[in-house]
């Protein structure tokens, strides 16, 4: 979809990325089109899913100030069949965040929040529980954010 993004599209989508609530009619002052071309805009890239979500990220210290864990997983012969399992598992799980396949010396990369080490101890047990084809799960404790990010550099 990227070819199809022009200069106007992508400058709405640098605006709305740092706050989607930005009206139509102060985006359309900020890079010169009409607000209604703005809002057909949006409403095209939203369609074809280039915004997949409008969302209201939510600040984890003021509100229960989970502990991020960053999890390596090795799999046993990078088996693709638990790996889509472990896909839709975590689906319902909100403890996973983020999921990375990856190249290296683990095939996925997690972020997992929970409330405490033990919480986390007892996510990694039923993970373990649930997948015995999970050889290692290599964790790192996260001890403080320095920098996250959700916006893509336009």
């Amino acid at each position: 979809m990227s070819e199809t993004l022009d200069h106007f599209d992508r400058k709405i989508l640098s605006i709305v990325q740092r706050s989607c609530l930005t009206r139509s009619e102060v985006i359309a002052a900020e890079i010169g089109l009409s607000p209604s071309a703005v809002q057909r805009r949006l409403k095209r890239l939203r369609q074809s899913r280039v915004i997949s979500a409008d969302v209201a990220v939510v600040d984890n210290r003021k509100v229960d100030n989970l502990m991020t864990f960053i999890v390596g997983l090795e799999i046993e012969r990078e088996n693709y069949q638990v790996m889509d399992r472990f896909m839709r598992w975590t689906q319902t799980n909100d403890a996973f965040q983020q999921i990375f396949y990856v190249t290296g010396a683990v095939d996925l990369v997690t972020v997992i929040l929970a409330r405490d080490v033990t919480e986390y101890d007892d996510i990694a047990a039923a993970t373990m529980a649930q997948f015995p084809e999970i050889k290692r799960m290599n964790t790192n404790v996260v001890l403080n954010v320095l920098k996250s990010g959700l916006s893509l550099p336009l």
